[in-house]
């Protein structure tokens, strides 16, 4: 089992902050395996993530350097951090509807082992992904969602991850709004995956609008979601051409191929612990 630690953390910009962290690390006989830092000159921020092995036979090694951290290193410096355990296996929640292609994806990159994590939970507004999650021995929960019963699902939404310990939901291709109270419960840890052709070509027949508009390249976007619509701190970003020779049908497939990649790079630089959000952008190590 990984027994490594990865510290997160960004803070007003000063001299000195990289030796402070790692000296602390040596004090208390961690072994620095990786670093990497970001200073946005703009805003004056510090970003640094720090993956590190602690002392061999010391179970309570993290726990003793998140009270020094907090102390000696966090508080005097104004810093909003967090400490990870790599070799903790994160707890993903899928919620689709009725396009299945990123669920497929995400399915299998799981089974395959490429995530360290595990996908207990399927929940969809449609009963049609219900087979899929039986071929995969995956809990399915089908929580119909309408103006009038919005609230209700929610809840209800709420209630299995909590049911189910839920890390992260990932939202592949789950056409709803999800409220701000729901965000809420799981800030910074809700990713969504959309074409990017917002908000040129909004509605519901995008590819039908930017085919005869004669656009050039089609993208997809992963990002965190916010209460503002689409609008949260991008994780992911791709494009793939196309030209005249394209037809409606070949733009779909092409942004539904992308779709997939761009969600699962976002995911997975998520559960790598390679992301911090700030000021709803991101800094991705």
């Amino acid at each position: 089992m990984n027994r490594n630690l990865i510290l997160l953390m960004h803070c007003p910009d000063r001299e000195g902050l990289v030796a402070t962290v790692t000296t602390l690390i040596r004090r208390v006989h961690g072994n620095i395996v990786d670093l990497d830092q970001h200073v946005d000159a703009e805003r004056q921020v510090f970003f640094m993530r720090v993956e590190w092995t602690p002392p061999a036979g010391d179970p309570n090694a993290g726990e003793s350097f998140e009270r020094l951290f907090a102390e000696e290193v966090a508080g005097p410096c104004g810093m909003t951090w967090r400490l990870e355990r790599a070799g903790r296996r994160a707890r993903i929640a899928v919620f689709v509807s009725r396009y299945g292609h990123c669920l497929l994806d995400v399915l299998s990159r799981w089974e395959s082992g490429e995530w360290a994590a595990d996908i207990p939970l399927i929940v969809s507004n449609h009963p049609d992904m219900a087979l899929v999650a039986q071929r995969h021995r995956i809990r399915f929960e089908h929580v119909p969602v309408t103006r009038d019963t919005k609230e209700a699902a929610e809840q209800r939404q709420l209630e299995l991850l909590r049911e189910e310990e839920i890390d992260v939901v990932v939202l592949a291709r789950y056409m709803q709004i999800v409220s701000p109270r729901f965000i809420d419960a799981m800030p910074d840890r809700i990713i969504n995956i959309h074409h990017s052709f917002l908000p040129a070509f909004a509605g519901g027949q995008p590819y039908h609008a930017a085919h005869a508009r004669g656009v050039k390249v089609i993208g997809a976007t992963s990002h965190y979601v916010t209460a503002e619509l689409d609008a949260g701190p991008i994780i992911a970003q791709d494009v793939v051409p196309v030209s005249h020779k394209d037809s409606v049908e070949d733009m779909v497939r092409k942004g539904r191929d992308l779709e997939k990649i761009v969600l699962a790079r976002a995911v997975y630089a998520h559960l790598q612990h390679r992301v911090l959000a700030y000021d709803n952008r991101t800094v991705v190590f």
